[in-house]
């Protein structure tokens, strides 16, 4: 009865009844229907109460011989129903409904989303919501439309998932969705977004999630557009996926716009299938797509890259063709292809033609340029493209001087280094010469770089550090002491201060080359002017005394160690048992071995290999052997060194046996042997045990030891 109230009763007359009430005696037991005259409108008809109730379906329809006017609906006519209930005292309540308006739609007649609902479900969804008490949102969420009637749209579903960053939310709500209502159905766009979500995403999980995602919607039915195989395409990444987004769209009857064509194209050079990239551009041309300029470039650093030529040529051409004029960056791919087969002059071609339609050169042109010239070896061209480069004020950089120096030097012309450094002097920063001192150091070339290292300390006021340190380096790996000194000392004018790391560089230098004189006064100018010794200058100096045999200026380094900031570790202990063995004092080194046990340092293999060399040295076989056990026990392995050594102090005293067994060892522990062990072999098999052996130097520990023939 109210629905019929609700949907029959105009807006502009109030329907009034008094509802029967069958416990409540005081009130009438009949309907009474009642009718409020409205405003007089001449443009309405007036309804009778019968025919209200006639309408109601409470009374029959009597034939009438007079006519009726019929009642003309409006269009923009609006029902309410107004329901009053009147007690025995008089007094009435009144309620007027209004019925719900339709939800509004955009110009194609879908239903426009509705923002507040959609802020409030991604509030409840995130956490963000204070009415959200439960600890599961999706039964807040659910709670919340189930009290006001509502149901989710599919576009208000997409809004909302617009919102979920997370993957796995985001899944979530998605599957959540259907249970809502029956008649909830999710769609392309919808799926399209979540997708899009997990293509942002980096979980290892995004990909099987995607395909759950294509399953669902194969199982529901639900075509995708290209849309949905563009964010595909744009998510995977392997080709048999690529190949499953080719087929949806053959299984959607979709057909591929331009921009698919782009994102496949894209996707196979990320998958490094140049093959397939340019089938794929062959077939964009085909259906009358072109790529812009971003598309071109990357096609042809693709199949430049893969060194196909003749790909790079054509699309390269069909580039101009198609009025899509090439940039730097496609001159410098083509430069850069053309450099590695050794066509400088077509290299040559493509700098000056990319020139002339007004493309302004940059580092990494100019770069590629002399690269390019360098590999077909053209010295002259090289250095008129840099003189080129400087003169259009582009900086070189570490990189453009590297090539032109490797280039020189190749060709045996790096008289002519001083041209390019003079032509660039204005770029030449401390950081550039400091590159070109190592560099030249480590091809050989210390003259230059003492030289170059002479016009960086006349041409700046205050010095780099780097290029100092590299300097340094090159005198001493030249084995140039004295001039190292020397700028040492006098490496404060340029206003940079001495550091442990350049001292110990020229102490090493100095004891390698056993220039004790000059390395005890290094030490104590250090000591005067600074900087404090560290551990790495205690250990340069105990084995420079050793390596002198000065065991007794060792010591007194160690003892100085000891009563400093730095503590010996097992280096210092190793060094200095190394120099009392092999002088001489084996046992005041056996001393030291247990003295840095007992201070709790593990010895390891060339502790060992020291001392069992030691021994062996003076016929104390039985002594090495026990170390060697002692090694084993410890759990330090011994390596091919130490079997080498063990096997010749056994050969020497004619313990053949104990040789084959501790070579059978060597074996079992999965060591290759090298030289030194089959030489050792050949005189346990030839039965020469003799005493006297070559010295030569221990691979170990750099000094020279007895040994092996």
């Amino acid at each position: 009865l109210l629905s019929k109230i609700f949907c029959l009763t105009q807006h502009d007359t109030s329907f009034t009844f008094n509802p029967l009430t069958k416990n409540s005696p005081n009130q009438t037991q009949s309907l009474s229907p009642s009718i409020t005259t409205p405003t007089p409108n001449t443009n309405r008809h007036t309804m009778t109460p019968r025919r209200h109730l006639r309408l109601l379906g409470l009374t029959k329809p009597t034939r009438s011989t007079t006519s009726v006017p019929t009642m003309r609906r409006h269009y923009a006519t609006k029902y309410t129903a107004k329901i009053t209930s009147t007690s025995p005292t008089g007094l009435s309540v009144s309620a007027e409904v209004t019925p719900p308006l339709p939800l509004p739609t955009d110009i194609r007649g879908y239903a426009l989303p509705r923002r507040d609902l959609i802020c409030k479900a991604t509030q409840i969804l995130l956490r963000q919501s204070p009415s959200a008490t439960s600890s599961e949102p999706f039964s807040d969420l659910s709670d919340y439309l189930s009290s006001l009637s509502l149901h989710l749209t599919s576009s208000e579903a997409s809004e909302i998932l617009k919102s979920l960053n997370c993957p796995d939310l985001a899944i979530r709500f998605f599957r959540f969705c259907p249970s809502l209502s029956p008649n909830f159905h999710h769609d392309p766009f919808t799926c399209n977004r979540l997708l899009l979500i997990l293509s942002k995403s980096t979980s290892p999980a995004r990909f099987d999630l995607a395909r759950s995602i294509l399953r669902d919607m194969d199982r529901s039915n639900i075509r995708g557009n290209i849309s949905t195989v563009n964010i595909l395409i744009g998510l995977f990444g392997d080709t048999e996926d690529l190949q499953t987004c080719i087929g949806l769209v053959k299984k959607w009857c979709l057909n591929m716009n331009c921009y698919t064509y782009k994102c496949l194209l894209q996707a196979f050079l990320r998958s490094h299938d140049s093959t397939k990239a340019f089938d794929t551009y062959l077939e964009m041309r085909r259906r009358g797509y072109k790529l812009d300029i971003f598309g071109y470039n990357m096609l042809l650093d693709a199949l430049a890259k893969d060194e196909k030529v003749e790909h790079a040529y054509k699309v390269f051409d069909d580039m101009k063709k198609k009025h899509c004029e090439p940039d730097e960056f496609t001159y410098t791919i083509m430069i850069r292809m053309s450099g590695k087969l050794g066509k400088g002059d077509e290299s040559l071609g493509l700098f000056q033609e990319m020139i002339t339609k007004g493309c302004s050169p940059n580092m990494i042109v100019y770069n590629t340029m002399i690269q390019a010239l360098a590999r077909s070896k053209m010295v002259e061209k090289a250095i008129i493209v840099f003189s080129k480069m400087v003169e259009n004020n582009c900086r070189p950089n570490e990189f453009t001087y590297s090539v032109i120096l490797n280039l020189l030097v190749a060709e045996g012309q790096l008289g002519r280094f001083d041209k390019v450094v003079e032509m660039s002097k204005k770029y030449m920063t401390k950081s550039i010469y400091a590159y070109l001192v190592r560099t030249l150091s480590k091809l050989g070339h210390a003259g230059e770089a003492h030289r170059l290292f002479c016009n960086m300390w006349s041409f700046h006021d205050r010095g780099d550090r780097d290029a100092y340190m590299s300097m340094l380096e090159s005198l001493c790996s030249a084995g140039k002491t004295a001039e190292a000194i020397d700028m040492l000392s006098n490496i404060h004018e340029k206003g940079v201060t001495t550091d442990t790391m350049m001292y110990n560089t020229v102490l090493s230098a100095l004891g390698k080359l056993k220039q004790v004189s000059h390395l005890s006064e290094l030490y104590e100018k250090m000591k005067l002017d600074g900087p404090e010794p560290d551990i790495f200058t205690y250990n340069i100096l105990i084995s420079s005394y050793g390596r002198a045999g000065k065991v007794d200026e060792a010591v007194t380094i160690f003892e100085q160690l000891e009563n400093s900031d730095c503590k010996p570790d097992i280096i210092s202990y190793n060094s200095l048992i190394n120099c009392l063995g092999k002088n001489g004092d084996v046992d005041e080194a056996h001393m030291r071995f247990k003295e840095m046990q007992e201070k709790g340092f593990s010895p390891d293999v060339v502790t060992y290999s020291t001392l069992i060399e030691c021994f062996g040295k003076t016929d104390r076989v039985e002594m090495a052997c026990r170390l060697f056990e002692d090694m084993l026990a410890q759990g330090c392995y011994p390596n091919i060194v130490t079997y080498n050594i063990l096997l010749d102090c056994l050969e020497r005293c004619g313990r053949t046996a104990e040789a084959v067994d501790l070579y059978a060892k060597l074996k079992q522990q999965g060591l290759t042997p090298d030289s030194i062990t089959y030489a050792v072999l050949e005189r346990l098999q030839s039965g020469s045990h003799r005493r006297v052996r070559v010295r030569r130097q221990s691979p170990i520990t750099g000094w020279v030891v007895s040994p092996l023939r």
